[in-house]
Parts: structure tokens; C-alpha cells; sequence
């Protein structure tokens, strides 16, 4: 069985979607109808911008959603068993799968971004990975930290978890971290404290934008970052994908459970090549490859 994985924030670079959108007339109608969408042309900071153009979040989302999308829309044998997405990707495996119309999803990612964007603001938090420790070890020590928001956010791989919460606690968490002999305990350049409480006020403006907007049963499950199993109920994943920004994002659990129930061949969806590093290091049985 074939699983198609969608990347999340991080996987951008400068010039991406640029071959696809000048070689892709399907690819090209797209993007010109997101630029529409967003009332800018993010296709002018995807193909000509800089990195740090790309970084900030109102690009940096909706940018590697597209690219994500729009090959999933213009590859022929585009037919996946099961989706899954990491963070942001969720919202491009459910267009990729038929949950969500490519217009919704665009918009949904775009308010995403902003109210991602003003949380911060609001919270100046940070984020780090630590790596070399076992993820119990990790959330141990999070839960020891007393008066500062410290928490588990992204179960990336056996090994690799990223912690998220505030200035302080990061700054303590990291030390700790090193103390309990992790390999590494390096904060990330991102601009706050993704998948935590801290998220709180952006959860809050999601979750009225998703349910003012139509979802429609799928072509195939998605195993989602909060619930890590096989969901196809409308209701249930947006439940998920609302609880997903101030929850983490169960990466390992899900690819386990993704091969438990019949994956095989993992194929990434979008820039980079992160998750196919992350399936192996999870499961080295499996196939994996880019679009």
C-alpha cells in the first residue's frame, strides 16, 4: 500500500514550484488563482524571493501548501491508499485526498499563518530540538519544569523531539536536556512556540474559520498528528486538525500505525526531502520518494 506524506514549515527554499508553474500549464492555472486567492503573488517570493523572504510565516505556510498541493494535483498517478501530513502538511493531504476544495484549504492555511503570526506576538516563545534522548526522558524533564510552559511538540523520529514553549523554559528545558546526556539541545529559528498552549489565541481563530468552512468525505483515511489513526469522519477530523495547533504533532506514532495498517512504500509530496528521512529512521523497511 502506498502512503503520500506532506511536508510542514521548514521544507521551503528559495525557487520553489518554479519548474512545475513554467513546464505545468494545470500547475501554472493554479498558482495564478492562489495569487488571486491571497490577493498578492506569492508566486513573485516563491520563485524570486530570498530565504529570509520565504521565512516569514504568512509565506512561508501558504508557499510550501501550494507547492505540496499542486503536485499532488498535476502527477497522473496520484492515487494514495492513505495521506498523512506533518503540521501544516494536514491541511494539503485533506486537498490532496478530496476532504477539502483547493480554494478552502488555501484560505484555511493563509488564516492558519496570521493568527500563528499574532499568537506569537502576543507570546514570545521559542522552540528546540533535542536530540539523542528517548522520548520519555524528554517528557520527564518538561513536566519537571516548574512556573514556564514547557512541552513536547513534534515527535519527528526515534530520538529527534522538538520541545516548545516560553523563552525561559526553553532556555531551562535545553540545559536539563543536556544534563540528561541528550546529543544536542538546539533551539530552532522559528518564530514561537508552535503545537503548545502558547497557541492558545490562534487555536481560538482557527477553529471558527474551520467550521465555517465545507469539508467533504475523502478518496482515502488520513492519519492525523493529533490522533495518529486512520480517520475518514468529517466531524472527527476537524475535531483534529482545531486541537492540532496547540497539540503535538505525533509524527513517529502515526508512520507506525500507517505501516501497521498496510504501508509500504512512503512518497513524499512537496519541497524537501525531511519526511522521507523521517519514515526511515522510523521504519528502514520502507520505500521511500519524492514527487
Amino acid at each position: 500500500m502506498k502512503a503520500f506524506v506532506f511536508p510542514g514549515q521548514g521544507a521551503q527554499f528559495p525557487g520553489m514550484g518554479k519548474d512545475l508553474y513554467e513546464n505545468n500549464p494545470k500547475a501554472k492555472e493554479l498558482f495564478e488563482q492562489a495569487n488571486d486567492i491571497l490577493g498578492f503573488r506569492i508566486t513573485d517570493v516563491m520563485f524570486e524571493g530570498t530565504a529570509e523572504e520565504l521565512k516569514q510565516t504568512q509565506v512561508t505556510q501558504p508557499a510550501i501548501f501550494l507547492h505540496s498541493v499542486i503536485l499532488a494535483k498535476t502527477t497522473p498517478d496520484f492515487n494514495p491508499d492513505m495521506v498523512a501530513g506533518h503540521s501544516l502538511g494536514e491541511f494539503s493531504a485533506l486537498v490532496a485526498n478530496g476532504v477539502l476544495a483547493f480554494e478552502d484549504g488555501l484560505k484555511l492555511v493563509y488564516q492558519r499563518a496570521m493568527a500563528m503570526q499574532e499568537a506569537c506576538e502576543i507570546n514570545p516563545s521559542a522552540m528546540a530540538a533535542i536530540l539523542g534522548l528517548d522520548d520519555e526522558k524528554v517528557e520527564e524533564i518538561c513536566a519537571s519544569i516548574e512556573g514556564e510552559i514547557v512541552v513536547p511538540a513534534n515527535y519527528n523520529c526515534p530520538g529527534q523531539l522538538v520541545i516548545s514553549g516560553s523563552n525561559k523554559g526553553i532556555e531551562i528545558a535545553c540545559e536539563k536536556m543536556k544534563e540528561a546526556g541528550a546529543k544536542r539541545a538546539l533551539p530552532l529559528p522559528v518564530g514561537g512556540a508552535f503545537h503548545s498552549p502558547l497557541m492558545e489565541p490562534a487555536r481560538e481563530k482557527l477553529q471558527k474559520a474551520i467550521e465555517n468552512t465545507s469539508f467533504n468525505p475523502g478518496t482515502c483515511p488520513i492519519y492525523q498528528n493529533v490522533s495518529t489513526t486512520a480517520v475518514t469522519d468529517v466531524n472527527e477530523i476537524k475535531v483534529n486538525l482545531i486541537a492540532q495547533l496547540t497539540a503535538p504533532v505525533k509524527w513517529t506514532q502515526s508512520v507506525r500505525n500507517m505501516v501497521q495498517d498496510g504501508a509500504t512504500e512512503f512518497v513524499e509530496c512537496g519541497p524537501g526531502k525531511v519526511l522521507q528521512g523521517l519514515v526511515k529512521k522510523i521504519h528502514p523497511e520502507a520505500i521511500v520518494s519524492g514527487l
